[in-house]
Formats: structure tokens, sequence, C-alpha cells
């Protein structure tokens, strides 16, 4: 069993996004969602069950399940066989694969409206193989269709783990660290955080093209013991003001996730 299956079969993933932090992040991304396929059905004349969704790192199926109950056509591909079967326990109307962001040679060409890629980009380390990932999603996707493509950010890394939990030197030492304070992530570990300079030089190598790029959560993830103390109603403040303000780009990048929406 490899790393990131042992990984996930600890961790919490159905209930990551039920917790405040993880509810901005949900209500953030699903609302640039809904506003793109809504968009798209308006432009096309299309009915929901007309529109093909393809969540790429599904998962227990976050958005799998509520976009296929609103009637979307929605096919989940996940890599960890624990997140794959509850996924398929909630009886949801998705055609559910195991497999990876990699090779979807199993898909065909042009085939999805949305690709969702909320996971797979945090967890290849390599910059080839993230270029491959981005080339199968290119492939599937139709010629005017969107990709949702997610990354970890690497300020949100060096002020967490880094300054508050005290491990910057250690991870100095170990070269892990560059000077300018850029984590270099190797395949001995889970997650890869990258810089919009970085995410750019992706796209401009796999040839897509950004239509706008939005931090989902914010200081969310800065704030977790402060969102649990906040009223309901100053909670719902925050949920509005990181929707209102998700795409200045003098914030993005500070927030634990950042989404690039592309197309061909």
């Amino acid at each position: 069993m490899g790393k990131l299956e042992q990984y996930y079969n600890k961790f919490n993933e159905d209930g990551r996004l039920t917790r405040r932090h993880g509810i901005i992040e949900f209500n953030t991304s699903m609302y640039f969602i809904h506003e793109f396929l809504n968009e798209y059905a308006a432009s096309y004349n299309l009915q929901k069950k007309d529109i093909k969704i393809l969540d790429l790192g599904a998962a227990t199926g976050a958005y799998s399940v509520p976009l296929s109950e609103e009637g979307y056509s929605v096919t989940a591909v996940e890599k960890v066989v624990h997140n794959l079967n509850i996924l398929k326990k909630k009886g949801a109307n998705v055609e559910a694969i195991l497999g990876d962001a990699v090779d979807l040679s199993y898909l065909k060409d042009e085939d999805f409206d949305l690709i969702i890629c909320f996971g797979p980009m945090y967890h290849l380390i390599k910059k080839e193989d993230k270029l491959k990932a981005l080339s199968e999603c290119k492939r599937v996707l139709k010629p005017n269709g969107r990709i949702f493509n997610a990354y970890c950010m690497n300020e949100y890394a060096v002020m967490t783990f880094g300054f508050k939990e005290k491990h910057l030197l250690e991870a100095k030492k170990a070269g892990k660290v560059s000077e300018d304070y850029l984590f270099l992530s190797t395949e001995d570990e889970l997650y890869s955080y990258l810089r919009i300079e970085q995410i750019d030089e992706l796209n401009k190598l796999s040839g897509l093209n950004r239509d706008f790029i939005f931090s989902p959560d914010g200081p969310a993830n800065y704030m977790r013991d402060e969102l649990k103390n906040m009223s309901d109603e100053l909670f719902s403040e925050l949920l509005d003001y990181q929707i209102k303000n998700a795409r200045r780009m003098d914030l993005i990048g500070a927030g634990f996730h950042t989404v690039d929406i592309l197309r061909k």
C-alpha cells in the first residue's frame, strides 16, 4: 500500500468540508462552479442532464454527489480505494472509477464540459506528472469546456508548517526550503506546494489558458479556532466576504488553496 493510500485510509476526508474552514472552501468553490455551469447551459441551450462533469480526484464525493443530485451527468475518478468505496456507498447516480489523473486513457477525447480537478495537483510532486495530468484533462475536455484546477499554496506551508508549527529551521537544514522560502517537495512527501508563477508556467507548458484564478478558502485555514467560536451571523458574513473577494489578486496565493479556471 502506498503512502497516499495509508494517509487517506486514516484521514477523515468525508468530514473535512463539513467543518467551518472547509465550508468556506466548499461554498466558494461551488459558487464559481455553478456560475460557470449556469452560463454554459444558457449559452448552448443545454439541460443539466446534457452537461457532463468529470470529478478528478473525487475523494469521497463532496462535489460529485451534490452535482449529480442536481441533475448533472457526473463521472468520478479516485485513486484511493477507501475513498472510492465511501463515495459508492452514498448511492448517488455517479459513475465511480478507480483511476489516476496522469492516465485517463479509458475516457474519450473531448467528452466533458467541466473537469473538477481538486486533489491531484496536491499530491503529484514531479512537474512532468502535473503536466501529464493537465494534458489528459485537456484531451478529454470539450472545446468550450472548463477545467477547475486546484493547488496547495507555498506561503500557507511556510506560515503554518514553517513558522506556526516551528519546523522551518529543520526543513531548511534538510534542504527542503530554498533561500527564498519555496518548499522543495520530494517524492518522499505527500504534498506539493506552489506559487502563482509556477502555476503560470504549468499553464504555458500545457497550452491551457486562464479565465481567472481564485482563492476558495482565503484566511479560513489560519482562523480555525476563531471560526469555531464565531457566531452564525458573523460566520455568514465571512462566507459572503470570501465569495466577493475570492478573485482579488492581492489575496490569491496567501490561502491554503487556489483554483485556476482553464480552457483550451
